[in-house]
C-alpha cells in the first residue's frame, strides 16, 4: 500500500461511480417515457413496439450493473486482494523460463476473469435474449463458441503475448516502441485475414446470388467506386435474431457482409441505402482515421507503460511484491480504464460525427427516405430504445440517438 493505492482507489470509485449514476439516469429516463411512443414516431412503431425496446433496455441495463459490481470487486481481487501477486509467485516457483512464467501467469489472470464473466453472458443469450425472441443460440453452440474463442486465443494471442514481453525484457529502453510496432502490424494483418481466416470459424458466408438485388447493390458500388471481394450473406440467424451489415478487411481483401435476418427484413433499395451509409464510412475515411487515432493512443500507452515499468510504486501500489515485464503489462491493462473513462465521450462524440457523414453521404448516393424506413425497421426489430438519456448516450452511444439521427436525414431529402 503506497499513495498509488489511494490514487488507484480515487479514480476507481470516481469512475465506476459515474458509470454506475449515469447507468440509472438511462434507466430512469426510459421507464419514464416507456408509455409513449415519441412524436417523430408514432406514426411508424407501435406502442407494443416501443415498450419492448424500452423493457429489453431496462433488462439490459440492470445486467449491467450487477456485471459492473462483479467487475470491480473482481478488480480490487486481483490487485489489492493480491490474486495477480499469488499467480506470479505460483508460476515463478513453478516454471524456470521467467518468459514462460509470465506468459503463464497471464493467462491464468485472464482465465480466471473470463470464467467469473461466463454466466453473466449464459444469462444474457438464454434469459433476455430469449426472453425478448431475439436467441437463436443453442447451448451446444454457445458452448462451441466459447471453446473456439478459447483456441484462438491460445493459438493466436499467446504467441503475440510471448513475443512482446520478450520485447518488453530483451530489447532495451526503447522496447515498448517496437512493442507498439508489432501490435499495430499484427491488427493490420488480422484485418487483412480476419474475412477469410476467422470469420468463417463461426459463421458460413455464402456468395450474394444474381438477382435485382445483387445488380442493385453492383451499381451502387460502380457509382461510389467501390471494389470489394465479394458480397456475402452471413447465417447471423443461427444466433440471433438482430440484423445488421458491415464491411470487414483490408484492401484487396474487403468484403461487404449482410446478416440473413437483415435481408429478410429490409426490401432491395433499403438494402442499398444501407449499405451506401457503411460506403459512406470508406469514402470518408473513417477507418483509417480511426486506425490512425487507435494508433496513436496505443503508442501514448505504451510510451506510459515504458515509464510505469521502472517504478516499484507502481507494483506495489497494486500489491505486486515482484516486479516483471509481464505483471507491468497485466497491471496496466487492467487498471488503466479507470484512469481514461473521461476519454470515453470524446471518443463517442467523434463516433457520432462519423455516423451523420455517412448517413449525408448515403443521403447523395441513395434515397434518404429509404434509409430513414430501414432505420426505423431496424429500431424496431433489435428493440433499439426510441428514448435514450442524453447524457448517458453523450458518453456511450457511437451512433446518434434515433430522433435525431431520423431528423438529420429528413432534412436530407430532396423534392421529388
Amino acid at each position: 500500500m503506497n499513495s498509488f493505492t489511494t490514487i488507484f482507489l480515487i479514480a476507481l470509485t470516481v469512475s465506476f461511480s459515474v458509470q454506475f449514476w449515469l447507468a440509472k439516469r438511462h434507466a430512469d429516463y426510459v421507464a419514464k417515457h416507456r408509455s409513449a411512443v415519441p412524436e417523430a414516431f408514432k406514426e411508424t412503431v407501435s406502442l407494443e413496439a416501443h415498450q419492448k425496446a424500452a423493457d429489453y433496455t431496462l433488462e439490459k441495463s440492470r445486467l449491467g450493473d450487477i456485471d459492473s459490481i462483479i467487475g470491480v470487486v473482481l478488480l480490487l481481487v486481483m490487485t489489492l486482494g493480491g490474486g495477480i501477486n499469488w499467480a506470479f509467485e505460483f508460476w515463478t516457483a513453478t516454471v524456470q523460463s521467467p518468459l514462460i512464467a509470465g506468459l503463464a501467469a497471464v493467462a491464468s489472470v485472464f482465465l480466471v476473469m473470463t470464467a467469473v464473466e461466463l454466466p453473466s453472458s449464459i444469462y444474457q443469450t438464454f434469459v433476455i435474449e430469449e426472453k425478448f425472441g431475439f436467441n437463436k443460440s443453442t447451448p451446444s453452440q454457445f458452448i462451441k463458441d466459447q471453446l473456439l474463442q478459447l483456441v484462438l486465443v491460445a493459438v493466436i494471442g499467446m504467441p503475440l503475448l510471448a513475443l512482446i514481453l520478450w520485447v518488453m525484457d530483451s530489447i532495451g529502453p526503447l522496447w515498448w516502441l517496437w512493442a507498439w510496432g508489432i501490435l499495430i502490424s499484427f491488427s493490420l494483418l488480422m484485418s487483412w485475414l480476419y474475412p477469410t481466416m476467422i470469420a468463417p470459424l463461426f459463421n458460413k458466408f455464402t456468395p450474394m446470388e444474381e438477382g435485382s438485388l445483387k445488380a442493385r447493390i453492383q451499381g451502387l458500388l460502380a457509382r461510389c467506386g467501390f471494389s470489394s471481394n465479394g458480397i456475402f450473406i452471413m447465417d447471423g440467424s443461427k444466433r440471433s435474431g438482430h440484423g445488421n451489415a458491415y464491411f470487414t478487411g483490408l484492401g484487396n481483401n474487403k468484403r461487404i457482409v449482410f446478416f440473413d435476418t437483415l435481408v429478410n427484413s429490409l426490401d432491395d433499395e433499403e438494402l442499398e441505402a444501407i449499405l451506401a451509409h457503411e460506403l459512406g464510412h470508406f469514402k470518408c475515411k473513417h477507418a483509417i482515421k480511426m486506425l490512425v487515432a487507435n494508433a496513436v493512443m496505443t503508442l501514448i500507452s505504451f510510451a506510459v507503460l515504458g515509464w510505469l515499468i521502472d517504478q516499484p510504486w507502481f507494483y506495489n501500489g497494486l500489491g505486486v511484491a515482484q516486479p516483471s515485464p509481464a505483471a507491468a503489462l497485466l497491471l496496466f491493462m487492467l487498471v488503466s480504464s479507470s484512469f481514461t473513462f473521461f476519454i470515453q465521450p470524446i471518443i463517442a462524440f467523434f463516433q457520432r460525427k462519423f455516423e451523420f457523414e455517412a448517413d449525408n453521404f448515403a443521403s447523395n448516393n441513395a434515397k434518404a427516405e429509404k434509409l430513414i424506413s430501414a432505420l426505423v425497421k431496424l429500431f424496431e426489430e433489435n428493440a433499439s430504445t426510441l428514448t435514450p438519456d442524453p447524457l448517458y448516450s453523450a458518453f456511450h452511444y457511437s451512433h446518434p440517438p434515433a430522433a435525431i439521427r431520423i431528423a438529420n436525414l429528413e432534412s436530407q431529402i430532396r423534392p421529388a
